[in-house]
Parts: C-alpha cells; structure tokens; sequence
C-alpha cells in the first residue's frame, strides 16, 4: 500500500482507511476509491435517468511499476464482458490522461492488473502489468480515436483478455491478450487518471454494462440468461434499461400510441406500460406458447401472433386477436408459420413459412385465405416486412451465401439486395417516416442460417435504398432482440433486449 502523507503516518493510514471503509454503491458498481498516490481526492456520480457516470481523478500515472488513479469498482468472479461509451469532459490536459476499464485483484498500487485505457491524444492502449511491482506493458490499438464518445469493451474469456474499440457508430476492432495470470475474483471498473497530479481530470460514461454471459454448458432453448429491455435514443446512441428479468423475454414491439412495448415472455405476451414500469399479461385465451414473432398493425388494433399448435405437431400458426386481447383466430392452415408484418391498410400478413423443407416469404389475406409465395430462391429467407407506404417488403436472405437485407415489390417482383458486407444481416425494420432501416448484424462465426442468442452483435442503420451503415448499438444479445418491428410513432428511438446472467 502507497500510504498518502497528511499529518502524519498515523493520520494517513486512518484517512486511507475511512476511503476504503466507507463503501456506497454508485449505479452498478460497489463503491470507489483513490488507488496510489493523489493530491486530490477523485469523486463520482450517477445520473440514474440517463444512467450515465460522471468520475473525476487526479494521479501521476497509470504506468511503470504502480499506477495513481481514481476507481469506480464492483467485485466479480469468472467470465464477463465490461462495456461502455466514454469521453473527456475536461478539455485540454496532458494528453496521456487516461480513462476506461481496469481489472485488478487488488486496490494496491503496484498490483497486476489488464486495463484497456484512452489516452488524451486519441490513443487506446491494451495496457497490463504480469505481476506486482513488474512494468506495465501495452499493446496499443492501431486506431487513433479523439475524444468524443469512443466504444470500448473489455471482456474476460476463460483467462483471455480481449479488448474491443471503435469510434461510436464503426464496427469494433478487437485485439487478444493471453499468458496474464490474475485470480478469480477481481475488482473491475471505470478509471480516470490526469497523467498530471497536480489536475483533476472529468469524464463521462455513458452505456455501462457488466455482463455475465452464457457459460460453455449452456443448452440453446432450454438454459436462458436474464433480459434487459433497453430504450435507445437514435440520435445520440444513448441506451436506458428500464426492465429486467431474470428469466427470457424477447422481441419488444412498440404501440402505435407510444405508451407501451409488448413483448414474449415464457410462452404468453406481455405489456410493459413505459409510465409505470409495470408489466401485464396480455389474454391470448388457448393460445399459451407464443414465440417471439409477433406484430400489431400500423393502426394498433390488432395483434397477430406465431403459437405452437399442439394438435399441429406443435408447430408454430399465425392467429390474429385484438390489441387489448382477446379469441385468437386463426390464420394460416399450413405450418410452421412465423408472423413478421402486416400491410398498411391491415388487409395483408406476411409471414416465413417452412414449406418442403425451405424456408420463404409468403403473404396471406388478414382474415385468412390462400397463402401466396413470394419468395422461391434456395436458402433461407426470413424477417419480411412491409414499408409504410405499402410499396414494399423488405426481407433477409442467405441466398448469396451470407445474411444480407433484401426487398421487392408487394407481389414478390423486383427482388434486389440492399446490403452486402462481411456480416450476417437480420430481421429489417422500416422507421415510421420510411427513410431508415434497422437491422442486426451477427458476426460470421455465427452460420449465415442462423440467429442464436448470446453473440456479440450490433444494431445498425442504413438509409432505405441502401448506403452507409451506422452502428447504433453494440450489444450481448442475438435471438430475441431485434426480432419484431420496434421503432418508437415518432422514429426517435428503439427497443431492444440485451442479456445477461442476473445474480
């Protein structure tokens, strides 16, 4: 311990140890404290409406043999994920200042530790020390990212330490770092350093997640991890948690009246009413194995829903039912259907159905019908959706051999594809005002036929012709959390679910 010279050894060592003892929880973290030597004591707040952290911090450094710093902690065991959005308040400083996520097995100043730092100047460095008192070492990102607002993840992977960094709204880089021995249980947090102890640096932290994420053994559709129903700003890539479960939901879809989201649950739908935070179950009457596939129509009135049928070899049926619940009725004769759009005058479904074995875009009448196929080429397509001025369906499709968002006419003509990139592209959804497109984007180890859940995956925008990608959300998630159309009337904002292991 580096003891901080006041009046006295003695007066020290009782100042040191009131920081240490006196532990109040700030939003997710245990509590804080000045690690090494500071001349100004650092300080932190949380803002719990926008969830973000405010943190400030003096010390010398982060480097050589000990480190000085101000840190906001939570202990934790295993494997996680650390992520967050950061950026200097303070203007000016030294430019080796440094902020961003740190792991250590102890608060000592000297004690080994991985850190993954943003340097004043626009620098990221993957920064470690092997053993106590040895010399940091780095591996610096060959990105130069300046202040502001900078994407940074550090995760723990049965003994790999892997950093990610982007400049918020590009796709991550990740660099790997193995051969770091520290313990199980460690301090993890958010830093700030001024590189100059006679300054005190500010940053903020804004999209702070600790994730526990699926362990090896997990078995798909049978072991979940817990669900966070997040609200994004699109603009300002800022995201809010307002609910949580330890068990799955999936799939929020937002009413056309901005009030609530309705998502699946266990099998049943769910409305979580945004003024009071509460959830209630919607009455589906018989129909109690919902998947997450469900829809309303662009007026609001009505709700159609994906259900395993029992009396159909459980096969998921495409039922319609008012908004507010009610009898379902059904729709498709033929299954398995899944249930992804309506048009916008309500007089048509479109759904993916699985018929001698591939998968394809069909529409049908809403009152039930004959289906019509509107999609023949090999591969799988799915998440077909209608424009809001009718014209047309956007859809994906692994006929390329890779994910990508395609569309065509209401009749199944003109198919072209929009996107093509190095990523596998699902689920498309049109903003309100038809000029934007969300998607999400799972990496290529995922099989282009597939969404499973708990990927690293992103949220990202496209105009709606296609064009530039933007990332609006870096998120642990996959099935389940951009399933259904979740735009916000007024195209501000969207729903998603993120997850993670909730103690």
């Amino acid at each position: 311990m580096q003891i901080i010279r006041v009046a006295g050894a003695v007066a020290a060592i009782v100042l040191w140890s009131v920081r240490l003892s006196a532990q109040t929880p700030i939003g997710i973290f245990e509590s804080q404290t000045d690690v090494g030597r500071v001349s100004s004591p650092g300080s932190a707040s949380y803002d719990s409406i926008a969830q973000h952290y405010q943190i400030a911090g003096a010390g010398q450094n982060m480097w050589g043999d000990h480190d000085d710093f101000h840190f906001v902690w939570k202990r934790m065991t295993g494997n996680f994920i650390l992520s967050m959005r950061a950026r200097f308040v303070s203007a000016g400083g030294d430019p080796h200042r440094k902020i961003g996520w740190t792991i250590r097995p102890s608060l000592e100043t000297s004690a080994p530790h991985v850190t993954a730092a943003i340097h004043g100047n626009g620098l990221v460095s993957f920064q470690f020390r092997r053993a106590a008192g040895r010399i940091t070492e780095e591996q610096k990102s060959p990105d130069s990212l300046p202040n502001p607002d900078v994407e940074i993840q550090l995760e723990r992977r049965d003994g790999v330490y892997l950093m990610s960094v982007a400049r918020f709204g590009d796709t991550l880089v990740t660099q790997r770092l193995s051969g770091i021995s520290l313990p199980d249980t460690v301090y993890v947090g958010l830093f700030v350093c001024a590189h100059n102890d006679n300054a005190t640096e500010r940053a903020e932290f804004s999209n702070v997640r600790v994730i526990r994420p699926a362990k090896a053994d997990l078995v798909p559709y049978r072991d979940y991890l817990g669900s966070n129903l997040e609200i994004l700003d699109v603009e300002t890539g800022n995201a809010t948690i307002v609910h949580r479960y330890r068990g799955s939901f999936q799939a929020p879809n937002w009413t056309p009246d901005g009030k609530a989201l309705i998502y699946a649950q266990e099998g049943r739908l769910y409305r979580f009413d945004l003024a009071t935070r509460g959830a209630s179950v919607i009455n589906t009457g018989f129909a109690t194995r919902n998947n997450n596939d469900h829809v309303l129509s662009f007026d609001g009135r009505m709700l159609g829903i994906s259900n395993h049928v029992p009396a159909d070899s459980g096969v998921s049926i495409v039922f319609t039912l008012p908004a507010t619940g009610g009898t379902p009725k059904r729709i498709t004769e033929k299954g398995p259907s899944y249930l992804h759009g309506w048009s916008p005058d309500g007089r048509w479904l479109v759904f993916i159905g699985e018929r001698n074995g591939e998968f394809d875009v069909y529409k049908i009448p809403a009152t039930g019908g004959d289906e019509i196929r509107l999609t023949s080429a090999p591969g799988l397509d799915d998440g077909a959706e209608f424009t809001p001025d009718g014209k047309y369906i956007y859809f994906n499709s692994a006929r390329t051999g890779r994910m990508q968002i395609w569309r065509m006419r209401p009749d199944g003509s003109g198919q072209q594809q929009i996107t093509n990139d190095k990523f596998n592209n699902w689920f498309p959804h049109i903003s309100p005002d038809g000029k934007r497109i969300v998607f999400i984007s799972f990496p290529l180890d995922v099989a282009a036929d597939d969404h499973p859940f708990y990927k690293h995956v992103m949220l990202r925008i496209i105009p709606i012709g296609g064009g530039p990608s933007r990332v609006v959300a870096y998120v642990y998630g996959g099935q389940g959390t951009l399933n259904v159309p979740s735009w916000s009337p007024d195209g501000k904002r969207l729903a998603f679910v993120s997850n993670s292991a909730i103690p």
